[in-house]
C-alpha cells in the first residue's frame, strides 16, 4: 500500500508520521513544492527581529531524517500540478506520476493579497516561508529603511509590527476592517491599540489598500512593506480533482478528516475543522490545529479508525510583551452564531502585587440561556496562555458558568493571587445568567 501526502509542514509530516507509527510496511511518500520542510512558520518574524539569530534554527526536521529514521521518502522541489484520483496518480510540474493507493491533502494556504497592485516590487514582502524572512531581513540590514508599512493586522501583521518596530523602524499597520486578530471585538482592538501605539506603532483601521506605491502605501510614507492581509485555503489542486469545498473556502472534511472522495484526506491550513462550541464546520488556520488533524488524517490514511473531534480556535499573540489571547467568540461573534451572549470583563492582578503582580483583562462569554461558556479573552504580561488554556478546556468540556466558578485553581503568590481572575470574571458573569 502506498500512501502519498502532498505538503512537507505542519500537517503533512504529522499525517506521515502517524502513519508509519501505525503501519511499518506502508509506503510513505511527501512531496513538498519548497526547498525546506518541518519548519516553524510561527518563529519567522522572531527572526525578522533578530531573536532567532539563523534561518536553520527554524527547522526542526530535515529529508534526511525522515528516510533514515523513519523510513519516510521526502522530496522537495516537487510542485504537484494535478491529481488524477481515477488514476491513484499525481501529476509533477517535471512531467513526473507518482501512484498513491490513499491521498493526503496537506497544501497550506496562502496570503490573500490578489486584489493588491504593485506587491511585486523589491520592497514588498510576505511572512509566509523561510526564504520570505531571510529576504526581509537582509533587506532591512542592507537598504536601512526607516519607515515601514504592514498590510493586514491579523497574527503575523501585529508581530511583524512588533519585529520592524524593534529593528528601529517607523512602523504603521493597516488594517482593511475595523478589527484586529480576525475578531469581532472592539475591547480587544482598543487594547491592541493601546498597546501598539504606546510602543510607537500607529495602527489604521477601516483602510483597504488596492495598490502599494513605489514609496508609500494608502499615503503613509514606506520604504518597506510587509502584506499579511489574511490567508487564502490553497485548494485549487483539490477542487480541480473533485475534492469538495465547504462553505468557508477550505476542504469539506469528515471527522475522519476525509473528502468526498474515498482514500483523500485533506488537512491543514487547506481544511475546514469541526468548532466544539457550534458543531458547525469552521476555518481556522493555526498551527497546533494543523498537526493534530494531520495525525488523524495520516492514522485514517494508513487504514486507522481515529477522528477529530474539532477546535475552539484558541490563540495567542505577543504584542511588546503583552499576551493577547483568545478562545471560542466574542460577543459580536457570538450572537452571529445565533447565541444569545452575555458578558463580563474584569481587571485582576496575575499574582499578588507585592510578589510583583500586574494587571490582567479577562474576558468571559456565555449564552444566556444555557449558562454555557461560549468564549473568552485573556490580555496580560504574565500568565496569559496558561488562563486562555483554562477556559479553552471549560470550552471543550461544554461547562457551564456556574461549573466554571467553582474550578478548583492552583494558588501560590509567585504565580497567582488567592481569587484567580478567571473565578472573578466567572462570579461576575454569573449574575448575568440567572
Amino acid at each position: 500500500m502506498a500512501l502519498l501526502v502532498i505538503g512537507g509542514v505542519a500537517a503533512g509530516l504529522s499525517a506521515a508520521a502517524r502513519a508509519r507509527r501505525l503501519d511499518p510496511r506502508l509506503e510513505i511518500t511527501v512531496l513538498e513544492k519548497g526547498p525546506v520542510i518541518s519548519y516553524g512558520a510561527c518563529g519567522l518574524p522572531y527572526f525578522v527581529e533578530g531573536r532567532v539569530r539563523e534561518a536553520r534554527d527554524l527547522i526542526v526536521y530535515t529529508p534526511e531524517y525522515f528516510r533514515k529514521e523513519r523510513k519516510i521518502e521526502v522530496r522537495t522541489g516537487a510542485r504537484v500540478i494535478a491529481i488524477a484520483h481515477p488514476k491513484r496518480e499525481v501529476v509533477l510540474e517535471a512531467g513526473e506520476r507518482v501512484r498513491y493507493e490513499s491521498l493526503v491533502i496537506a497544501t497550506g494556504a496562502r496570503t490573500a493579497a490578489s486584489g493588491i497592485a504593485g506587491t511585486e516590487q523589491p520592497q514588498v514582502f510576505r511572512l509566509h516561508t523561510i526564504e520570505d524572512a531571510e529576504r526581509l531581513r537582509a533587506f532591512l540590514g542592507e537598504k536601512k529603511p526607516k519607515n515601514g508599512v504592514v498590510i493586514g493586522a491579523g497574527y503575523i501583521g501585529v508581530e511583524a509590527a512588533d519585529a520592524l518596530r524593534r529593528n528601529g523602524l517607523r512602523v504603521t499597520v493597516l488594517e482593511r476592517s475595523q478589527d484586529v486578530l480576525l475578531r469581532r471585538d472592539p475591547m480587544l482592538t482598543a487594547a491592541v491599540r493601546h498597546q501598539l501605539e504606546s510602543h510607537g506603532v500607529e495602527l489604521r483601521c477601516g483602510v483597504g489598500v488596492g495598490a502599494i506605491e513605489p514609496d508609500r502605501v494608502a499615503g503613509v510614507p514606506a520604504d518597506v512593506v510587509v502584506v499579511a492581509a489574511g490567508f487564502k485555503p490553497n485548494v485549487e489542486l483539490a477542487v480541480e480533482a473533485g475534492v469538495e469545498l465547504g462553505r468557508s473556502g477550505a476542504i469539506r472534511t469528515d471527522d475522519r478528516m476525509e473528502t468526498n472522495l474515498r482514500g483523500v484526506f485533506a488537512a491543514g491550513d487547506c481544511a475546514e475543522v469541526n468548532h466544539v462550541v457550534t458543531n458547525r464546520p469552521a476555518f481556522l488556520p493555526l498551527g497546533t490545529t494543523a498537526n493534530k488533524a494531520g495525525r488523524v488524517a495520516g492514522a485514517n490514511a494508513a487504514g486507522g479508525r481515529e477522528r477529530f473531534p474539532g477546535i475552539v480556535g484558541t490563540s495567542i499573540v505577543g504584542i511588546f510583551g503583552v499576551g493577547f489571547a483568545t478562545t471560542g467568540f466574542s460577543v459580536e461573534q457570538a450572537r452571529a452564531e445565533g447565541f444569545s451572549p452575555v458578558s463580563a470583563r474584569i481587571e485582576a492582578y496575575s499574582r499578588p502585587r507585592y510578589y510583583g503582580g500586574t494587571k490582567t483583562t479577562v474576558e468571559l462569554v456565555a449564552d444566556r440561556a444555557s449558562g454555557r461558556l461560549v468564549g473568552g479573552t485573556v490580555i496580560g504580561e504574565d500568565g496569559a496562555a496558561g488562563r486562555i488554556n483554562v477556559i479553552a478546556a471549560a470550552l471543550h468540556a461544554r461547562m457551564r458558568v456556574d461549573e466554571f466558578e467553582e474550578l478548583d485553581l492552583a494558588y501560590s503568590p509567585p504565580f497567582s493571587p488567592t481569587w484567580d481572575p478567571l473565578l472573578i470574571a466567572a462570579q461576575q458573569l454569573k449574575k448575568s445568567c440567572r
